[in-house]
């Protein structure tokens, strides 16, 4: 998977859900080696994130370049050549290769801003995006004219800063009530917030409060970026009062969106604030895709079952997918080589007896001494 800055979406992912590599060919006579397979790559929107099905990451591709290999190709057996002996001069089996790997992975797409803003809803973002950038989002008065964010570039002294302007936050986003969690997850990776009030509502500071408890329970991480409130709207009445009445310290700013006034001074907050924020912290750690090694040691586990005798083990279950069980020969290299593992001491230790049944992967025996 390849993070190119020629994908926009992911919508081509939803529309093909399986993607297969291309097999490699089988070998040939006159000791020729099979073709490998080639590559497949898929290209993704810069800022994709690939889960495993159990929500771990399996690489984040932050920036325009960025590659990751998410399943591994199988790897090729040996021909029949390999087994000549002094004693077995033509071999009538050869070793199956191994599968490549197959999983089922989720894409995230987290768009790459510095700037995230973020507030209720109808508190004016898209406007304030649109004042402060070239962005020109859809504004309208009602809640929820955003549905997905949008991003913006403002030009300011401190260079050009990426804003993305974030649909709006009710209660209960971070359990995702409403399009919360589809929102929150937008913000993640940037470095500072500005938290947008509207200004006109009947309790700013009760919506400023319930935004930020909503950012805290999605991630106490996010909650600690540097942030700026900007109380949207001063333009009007209300806002001019509640700016002439309000005692609060710290960054807040009464702006307005529609006629300019204090965006110069916000921006100003904004390079400020930015400047001094650190690197959001990264997902975590890659997954580590490793296919099996060959001569690496691994240890045979016997269960003794209602059933049977279930053998596990990383060689074992290898020695079992590259056995052509249809060929006498491999066969009896077979059991020469689970004698060699230990296999059978182990059984016999479990308290295994002629006849019983016993599974190594997807294949079950009988057991004969």
């Amino acid at each position: 998977m390849k993070a190119s800055t020629g994908v926009s979406d992911l919508s081509l992912y939803k529309r093909r859900v399986r993607w297969n590599a291309e097999p490699g060919a089988n070998g040939a006579g006159g000791r020729k080696t099979g073709r490998k397979g080639a590559d497949l790559m898929l290209e993704v929107p810069v800022g994709t994130v690939a889960l495993d099905h159990d929500g771990a990451v399996i690489a984040d591709l932050d920036h325009a370049g960025a590659r990751a290999v998410l399943a591994q190709g199988g790897s090729g057996g040996r021909g029949n050549v390999h087994f000549k002996s002094s004693t077995r001069h033509a071999p009538d089996y050869a070793e199956p290769g191994i599968k490549g790997e197959e999983l089922a992975i989720t894409l995230d797409l987290k768009l790459i801003a510095e700037i995230g803003l973020v507030g209720p809803p109808n508190a004016g973002k898209s406007s304030l995006l649109s004042a402060l950038t070239a962005a020109r989002p859809k504004i309208a008065d009602y809640p929820f004219t955003t549905l997905n964010p949008e991003l913006g570039v403002a030009e300011s002294r401190g260079g050009r800063i990426v804003m993305a302007d974030i649909p709006g936050l009710i209660e209960g986003a971070s359990r995702g009530v409403g399009l919360g969690l589809r929102f929150l997850r937008h913000v993640e990776r940037t470095k500072a917030l500005v938290y947008v009030i509207d200004g006109t509502s009947p309790d700013p500071w009760k919506d400023l409060a319930m935004v930020q408890e909503e950012v805290a329970r999605f991630s106490s991480d996010l909650a600690l970026r540097p942030y700026v409130v900007a109380i949207n709207k001063v333009d009007l009445e209300p806002v001019r009062k509640l700016r002439a009445r309000s005692r609060r310290k710290g960054p807040i700013h009464f702006v307005s969106a529609l006629s300019g006034e204090g965006l110069p001074q916000l921006m100003d907050a904004i390079v400020t604030t930015l400047a001094g924020a650190p690197e959001p912290r990264p997902q975590g750690p890659a997954r580590a895709i490793k296919l099996p090694v060959a001569g690496t040691r691994s240890g045979v586990a016997v269960e003794r079952l209602a059933w049977g005798f279930m053998v596990r083990g990383e060689r074992v279950e290898r020695l079992v997918e590259r056995t052509d069980m249809e060929s006498e020969g491999s066969l009896a290299r077979f059991q020469t080589e689970l004698d060699r593992l230990g296999v059978n001491a182990a059984l016999e230790a479990a308290g295994v007896q002629p006849g019983d049944t016993v599974r190594i992967a997807e294949v079950e025996f009988e057991y004969q001494p």
